[in-house]
């Protein structure tokens, strides 16, 4: 497949570039510094281009089978960056007739597990409230990706670790896994590569845990 990713310098963006280039897939990586993606392969371009710039959000996405985002506010203060620069990929997309969508968004965006006990209610409460601005941005996020016309999903992890690769985790479409406290940022990229090409994804928020 040919794929487009944005984010692609942060911890999850860098695991998408990672494991889709070791999957035989061609890959532009799109970025503001070069210098901060540690990834090279044979089948990877490196656009620098910024998000917020509707030309180069269609370069980037034009002759794309699926694209993939990892964008998020690097700090609280960035809130609202997010669903503004998903807005111009979602107009790029359309322009460029590119369908397939894949975002990162977050747990507490989502449904609660069915079966939640008393400290995961408590948890979510809790970081709800100190990252309140951070989560009014993925929820209108979300909202953009709604009302567009694209065949996306939303990926929404726990908390996110430092960890090797696995394969090992659980999903849940359109809900999210019980007790579901963690997940890597490693197998998060998996899970979303994996549904690029599952039709049982589109147009679903999916929990992915351990």
């Amino acid at each position: 497949m040919k794929l487009t990713v944005f984010g692609a310098t942060g911890g999850t963006g860098q695991e998408v570039v990672r494991q889709a280039l070791g999957a035989g897939h061609h890959v532009t990586a799109v970025v503001r510094d070069p210098a901060r993606l540690a990834v090279t392969g044979e089948h990877l371009e490196v656009l620098r281009a910024d998000p917020s710039d509707p030309a180069s959000v269609r370069q980037a996405v034009a002759g794309r089978d699926a694209v993939l985002s990892a964008l998020g506010p690097r700090r609280r203060a960035d809130a609202g960056v997010v669903a503004r620069l998903t807005r111009g990929v979602l107009d790029a997309m359309e322009a460029e007739g590119v369908r397939r969508l894949l975002v990162v968004s977050a747990m507490p965006v989502g449904p609660q597990a069915q079966d939640a006990g008393p400290l995961d209610r408590g948890v979510r409460r809790v970081i709800s409230a100190v990252f309140k601005e951070v989560y009014a941005d993925l929820r209108a996020m979300e909202g953009e990706l709604a009302r567009s016309d694209t065949d996306w999903t939303v990926v929404r992890p726990p908390r996110l670790q430092d960890k090797p690769l696995t394969g090992r985790y659980r999903t849940v479409v359109g809900g999210f896994p019980a007790k579901g406290r963690f997940v890597g940022r490693a197998d998060v990229a998996h899970a979303m590569l994996a549904m690029a090409e599952d039709a049982g994804t589109v147009r679903q928020g999916v929990g992915v845990a351990y």
